[in-house]
């Protein structure tokens, strides 16, 4: 892509979640959105694929419909009670604009459109599309969390913890791998999110992090297919145990950073009495561990193809700064978590 052409669209992304973060008008939201929508299309397309503009082309169909969802539920709104500010809604469209930020995010049951949109655009629209896309939809939700119905957040939180653990067990290409990963996180985030809103925006903030290290690294070993990682050994030895390694930060295993969330938000549960919801959604976790797992499996006890020694390209990986700066956050902030939660 044309340099010019991707600074623009990199900047009206930055603009468009600008907007929607410092705007506490319905209208100026729904705007920020659109610009968000708008300016990762071509990113998504600058490979002229057929999936990739079959991803496109799903991709826009989903925002326009959860931002026409947004746009109505908001004006209805409006002419009820006669403002357009955020936190003001009343009953009945509290639900449709919780549900239209949800299908944004990519919850289950709204989450069809996620897998098959990473899975046909590359590895760094997908980084942009799994973190920075997600800011300004979290913003909202997290904005009228107070007014949410809980069932409906618990509801939804469940079944993406599950959806995300069941659909991943099968996958063969690390992008799909991703998305439910991140329809799994998500849920998390939503189950607590009427609770306790700080340790939502917390495990976002952790999120955003371990996925980002997560695509870094696979972009830096230039795969995305499991069986392309047992090739990506020989090549960077160091640059593959800490992708393991941030997987298995991902799945939530202590002493790594993703174990932080998953502890506090337990704790969470059971403090509000809820010891049946903390056991189910413990539970469903573990489906999301099995595929961790496999893939750490895969990475380092599985052995490489047979390649002669004339073609094995040895340990020509290039590792980048911010790839090893995203890795470290990914692995070590576990034990600052108690800071950052009081910053929060």
């Amino acid at each position: 892509m044309n340099p010019t052409a991707l600074m623009i669209m990199l900047l009206s992304l930055a603009i468009g979640t600008t907007m929607t973060l410092m705007s506490h008008h319905w209208l100026l939201a729904w705007i920020g959105l659109e610009i968000n929508t708008l300016a990762i299309i071509p990113l998504m397309t600058k490979t002229p694929h057929p999936r990739a503009i079959e991803a496109a082309t799903k991709y826009f169909l989903t925002q326009a419909s959860a931002s026409a969802l947004i746009l109505f539920s908001a004006t209805m709104n409006a002419w009820k009670t006669g403002e357009w500010s955020i936190t003001l809604l009343s009953d009945p469209y509290t639900i449709t604009l919780s549900m239209a930020l949800m299908m944004k995010l990519g919850l289950a049951p709204l989450h069809f459109w996620l897998p098959e949109v990473i899975q046909g655009i590359p590895l760094s629209t997908g980084l942009i599309l799994s973190t920075w896309q997600k800011i300004a939809p979290m913003t909202l939700l997290l904005q009228i969390s107070h007014l949410t119905d809980l069932k409906l957040l618990i509801t939804m939180g469940l079944t993406s913890i599950l959806i995300g653990g069941w659909g991943g067990i099968n996958q063969t290409q690390l992008r799909k791998v991703m998305a439910f990963s991140s329809i799994g996180h998500l849920g998390w985030m939503v189950l607590i999110l009427k609770f306790n809103p700080q340790l939502t925006l917390f495990n976002f903030l952790l999120y955003i992090t371990m996925t980002a290290a997560m695509f870094f690294s696979l972009m830096s070993i230039s795969s995305t297919k499991i069986s392309e990682i047992s090739s990506s050994w020989p090549k960077s030895p160091i640059l593959v145990t800490t992708t393991m390694l941030v997987l298995l930060s991902l799945a939530g295993l202590p002493p790594l950073t993703g174990f932080s969330p998953k502890l506090l938000i337990i704790l969470e549960l059971a403090k509000q009495n809820t010891l049946l919801l903390a056991s189910v959604t413990m539970l469903a976790s573990l489906l999301a561990l099995f595929f961790y797992l496999r893939l750490t499996y895969v990475m380092i006890l599985t052995l490489p193809p047979h390649i002669p020694p004339s073609s094995t390209h040895w340990r020509t990986t290039k590792n980048s700064p911010l790839t090893a700066t995203m890795t470290t956050l990914a692995l070590l902030i576990f034990p600052l978590s108690p800071t950052f939660l009081l910053i929060i």
